[in-house]
């Protein structure tokens, strides 16, 4: 009786726990970004507000309208946001655009955001400038990355352990090292750059763009740019 008895709380705790999450995913904002590649669809986390609320102010004002996606990193990830980007070629973007009038508060929520496939981070200035990782309030990435498996993951968890820094020492859990197998990411990232949502539709549009051609400055030789970007739904 007494094992049936926690088998039932058990059921009850998960399925509260995934009415929760389902709950917590429709309340999410999503942005549509129109590419020249195609449509990628972006959800926004609740628990970065500050990241969440600067990108919906920017695609609300049409910002990101005719950016180029000026930074690609096959196997790695695609940036954009770099206002100066807007009325250049591809090929005469030079990253002029110099330090950004402001910075957002860091919003790191690790192990709940990581940098698996298709996460949408915050770009930011190196440490050595910037040492509270504030990030840019306008670029921002999409990763692409590469599978890590077990032996890989546990060269990147021994990395984190050897940093001189003891206060940037963490540890993967269990699920995120399962979906860096699984689903693929940039682990290095973690704890250094804030995610702020995720790819809900349109990742392969992503593979894509990181696949495409680059010269030695990691740009683009063909424009891929972003039309138009609109938020599609609102937080609930």
């Amino acid at each position: 009786m007494k094992n049936i008895l926690l088998l039932l709380a058990f059921i009850t705790l998960a399925t509260v726990g995934m009415a929760q999450k389902n709950q917590d995913a429709k309340s999410r904002a999503e942005v549509t970004i129109q590419t020249t590649q195609g449509k990628i669809v972006v959800a926004l986390s609740n628990e970065t507000p500050l990241h969440r609320d600067n990108f919906l102010a920017q695609v609300r004002r049409g910002y990101y309208d005719g950016l180029l996606f000026h930074r690609i990193i096959a196997s790695f990830m695609i940036q954009c946001g770099d206002s100066t980007s807007r009325d250049v070629k591809a090929q005469e973007f030079t990253n002029a655009r110099g330090d950004d009038p402001y910075r957002i508060p860091a919003e790191i929520r690790f192990p709940q955001l990581f940098h698996r496939r298709g996460a949408l981070a915050a770009a930011r200035q190196g440490d050595h400038i910037n040492p509270e990782r504030k990030s840019s309030p306008y670029e921002f990435y999409i990763v692409w990355g590469k599978y890590f498996g077990p032996r890989e993951m546990q060269a990147e968890q021994e990395k984190v352990l050897e940093r001189e820094d003891s206060t940037r020492h963490f540890t993967y859990p269990q699920e995120v090292i399962d979906a860096y197998e699984i689903d693929g990411g940039t682990p290095h990232l973690d704890n250094e750059y804030t995610v702020f949502g995720e790819v809900i539709k349109g990742l392969d549009v992503v593979g894509q763009i990181q696949a495409a051609k680059t010269d030695s400055l990691d740009r683009p030789l063909k424009e891929i740019r972003i039309k138009k970007a609109w938020v599609s739904k609102e937080r609930l």
